[in-house]
């Protein structure tokens, strides 16, 4: 079941430019490993959720999934072979806007080894370049 807002302020959101590094949400906070973006961009309420099926069917029962980021932005279409001046599109799927150094998945409660793989299986479904991060000791 795809993510989305239960509700929001405005249907329909305009694209909006994504500007330098993300300062909250860049840090491993919940779990021991998390999967870190090193690239602007937008991220689908779909591939959110194909990335937690697969990180789900490898861990299994040991370890625990943390997702830490929301599809909150509406992205609209247009039909294809419409002609200009119509209007805006009706919204088309929902999607997170992420800059780098955000924080996308944690796991909790494995090795670094399974964290390793799984992540690596996570990231070939995202669409932004992304890094293995571990918690800082504080």
């Amino acid at each position: 079941m795809a993510l989305m807002p239960k509700r929001v302020k405005h249907r329909k959101s305009q694209r909006g430019r994504i500007k330098g590094n993300a300062t909250r949400g860049n840090r491993v906070v919940f779990g021991d490993f998390g999967l870190q973006t090193t690239e602007a961009g937008w991220i689908s309420a779909q591939t959110i959720e194909a990335g937690r099926i697969a990180a789900q069917q490898y861990l299994r029962e040991e370890g625990r999934l943390y997702i830490r980021v929301f599809p909150d932005k509406s992205v609209s279409s247009i039909p294809l072979e419409t002609r200009m001046g119509k209007g805006k599109g009706e919204p088309d799927y929902w999607a997170a806007s992420v800059k780098p150094g955000t924080v996308l998945f944690e796991i909790g409660g494995t090795t670094e080894e399974a964290a390793r793989i799984c992540f690596r299986r996570l990231a070939h479904k995202m669409p932004v370049a992304t890094r293995l991060l571990h918690r800082r000791a504080i």
